[in-house]
């Protein structure tokens, strides 16, 4: 019988979907603007809001491809998978730089196929396909802080 890690504990309440298109959109940032994964997030069901930091306020031209781009990652029906690994082997893949103070030795990882790895206790689908399309709502750039409002459609 294989042994089930201990895990800090999870307060929140995510909607799978929702928060797994989180992870494409982190990843979709860090890939065109190479800036950090998100610095602030809510993430709900209806709509969500992520902030990150920029140098530039992003051209209507990229807010565009980056709504393009996450949602040709969704199309192609990627599984969603969690593996389990000590912290040290963990800081070799993904940013831990986010994470509590407190954190367990062992890290749970969940990746969207080969697109992002992220060190998560949320919630989230098996497949990208489960998630619907990603459509922003809204956005706007201040002192270096770029906030996305999002929702997801049929």
């Amino acid at each position: 019988m294989e042994q089930q890690p201990l895990l800090n504990d999870h307060n929140k309440a995510e909607y799978p979907p929702m928060h797994t298109a989180e992870h494409i959109l982190n990843q979709t940032m860090v890939r065109m603007f190479g800036c950090p994964r998100s610095m602030n997030a809510h993430i709900e069901r209806k709509k969500s809001k992520c902030d990150y930091t920029l140098t530039q306020a992003p051209t209507v031209e990229e807010m565009a491809e980056v709504e393009r781009r996450i949602n040709e990652v969704i199309d192609q029906h990627l599984p969603v998978s969690i593996s389990f690994m000590p912290r040290e082997e963990a800081a070799s893949i993904v940013d831990l730089n986010k994470l509590p103070g407190d954190v367990s030795e062992m890290l749970r990882i969940v990746r969207v196929g080969d697109y992002d790895a992220c060190a998560c206790i949320g919630t989230h689908v098996e497949n990208t396909a489960e998630i619907g399309h990603f459509k922003m709502l809204t956005y706007d750039f201040n002192d270096g802080r770029l906030r996305l409002r999002f929702k997801l459609t049929e």
